[in-house]
């Protein structure tokens, strides 16, 4: 499903709205409600679209917009089949809205159709063969079904034309099913069919990092453009900090790239930078400026979206947090900053906190989704690293053990639905990333997913175990149950697309666990 050009990135207006309800055409839709999506405002624009699109049922081009849009920045993949449907019904001879189609059931776990549909259109389309194994194996990645992918492409690169696509498509596949090695030679060789080679650089640069080659893998990986909210923050355009560069007496600014989760990992490295003698500015996202103020008070912090807005002059450097393990020179396992803990907790918040949870010990911290994210590439990916409380609570529990919830957002009603085991939650009172860590700091073992309080309990030095989906970040490498990014956190790495048989692995060693658990 591909996304419409012409949105534009400003807040929508009320009369905005009210054209489109009045006069709707496919850009009008498309437009508007990309912005209110953008906007987060998401509530609103899913019932908006809907009601156009049900009123203008007889034009496709209307419904397909609304569908591309749903793919693109919705979990609603079934509302998505359901539209698709209704336009290949129309127009049985519309081969995308075929292709969105089959990509939309596979999504929603309609395999036994999809496939078929996509073995109907690779007979009925001989030339565009190619194409549709590129879309297949792109389907069958996004939703974890990683060895149905290399198959598919390793007999199509035995009797079939070699594209980028699909070049690319195997390197991911075997990077993400935990054979990086292997990986390697297929993203050298996207690197070299690619018309923008960014893109499978990329891949190969963390496709090294996850096979351990450190030294080219992170100066690879500091070559990609910066994943901004606002790539026009003016800080963006000073010299970009690279290994070598002399920071004494230099004013440098550190800036929030991709997720919290990126942040709370590498940021470690800024004690580095603060002991060369940097005059050292950090900016973030709000949730994150009172922890890092707390962890880093040699340096400033500042909120990263007002910072952005209003120029400063006088600064030589900036560079994205992630871009650290090269500025620092992580080149091997032995090379990592140790210097854990490198996040800390306010004591009065760690007291105010403690009143707040039962005196049982030992407690023990939950978390059993990531962040839910807009983008259709970050959404599929939530998706696979998310499980529910559910199947998590339910293979852990019964357990000699006060429960807490950590779980942030709209997962965390989930917890209305729970009747087992109580679960105390102290989240309710929480502000931002510093209130979490204080609770942490009165727990006796962190349980998480692989989203940001797994680091932020990693960088606190919680005891912490991780549940990874199969397709496991490139940071926790392809093996192991140990990381040398966290010493103290044990590794559960699932071997299939559900979570349910590795919450039940992770709940027979929690009660062997409490059962030997000793207060310190």
């Amino acid at each position: 499903m591909t996304a419409q050009p012409g949105a534009e990135t400003a807040s929508v207006t009320e009369k905005e709205i009210e054209d489109l309800k009045a006069h709707p055409t496919p850009h009008s839709l498309y437009g508007v409600g990309v912005k209110l999506f953008l906007e987060q405002r998401g509530t609103e624009a899913f019932p908006l679209i809907l009601d156009i699109v049900g009123k203008h049922l007889d034009d496709t081009t209307m419904v397909a917009a609304a569908a591309s849009m749903l793919w693109e920045y919705t979990a609603r993949h079934d509302v998505v089949v359901i539209l698709m449907r209704h336009v290949v019904q129309r127009e049985p001879y519309n081969l995308p809205a075929k292709l969105s189609l089959a990509n939309s059931l596979i999504t929603t776990g309609e395999e036994a159709e999809g496939y078929g549909l996509f073995a109907t259109l690779i007979e009925q389309n001989p030339t565009r063969r190619a194409d549709l194994c590129e879309n297949l194996s792109k389907a069958l990645l996004d939703t974890g079904r990683l060895d149905e992918a290399i198959r598919i492409l390793e007999f199509w690169h035995q009797t079939g034309e070699e594209t980028f696509a699909l070049v690319n498509n195997m390197a991911c596949a075997l990077q993400n099913v935990g054979r990086s090695r292997e990986a390697l030679p297929w993203f050298r060789r996207a690197v070299e069919l690619a018309n923008d080679k960014k893109r499978p650089a990329f891949g190969y640069a963390v496709s090294q990092i996850k096979a351990g080659d450190f030294k080219e893998g992170w100066h690879n990986y500091a070559q990609r453009d910066p994943i901004v909210d606002n790539e026009a923050w003016w800080f963006i355009t000073l010299p970009r900090l690279r290994q070598g560069d002399d920071v004494a007496g230099k004013r440098v600014i550190l800036y929030q790239e991709q997720g919290f989760g990126d942040t709370l990992q590498f940021i470690r490295s800024a004690a580095w930078l603060i002991e060369a003698g940097a005059d050292l500015t950090i900016t973030v996202p709000r949730p994150l400026v009172r922890l890092l103020a707390q962890s880093f008070p040699r340096a400033t912090v500042k909120e990263i979206r007002k910072f952005g807005e209003n120029r400063e002059e006088g600064y030589d450097y900036s560079a994205p947090i992630p871009d650290l393990p090269y500025i620092v020179g992580v080149v091997s396992d032995e090379t990592i900053p140790a210097n854990i803990p490198y996040l800390r907790a306010d004591p009065a918040d760690i007291e105010k906190f403690a009143t707040m949870l039962p005196p049982g010990r030992p407690r023990i911290g939950l978390v059993w989704a990531g962040a839910q994210r807009i983008k259709a590439e970050f959404v599929l990916t939530d998706r696979r690293r998310s499980s529910n409380l559910q199947d998590m609570a339910a293979a852990l529990t019964p357990v000699d053990a006060t429960l807490v919830n950590l779980q942030f957002g709209p997962p965390h009603q989930q917890i209305l639905a729970w009747e087992g085991q109580p679960i105390a939650d102290p989240m309710r009172s929480v502000n931002d990333m510093a209130d979490t860590a204080a609770i942490m700091e009165n727990l006796d073992l962190i349980i998480s997913v692989d989203t940001s309080p797994l680091h932020l309990a990693g960088g606190l030095g919680r005891p912490t175990w991780l549940v990874s989906r199969r397709d496991a970040c490139w940071r926790w490498r392809d093996e192991g149950d140990t990381t040398p990014w966290y010493p103290g956190m044990r590794i559960f790495r699932a071997k299939e697309l559900s979570f349910i048989p590795t919450w039940k692995e992770v709940g027979a060693a929690l009660h062997e666990w409490a059962a030997n658990w000793k207060a310190p």
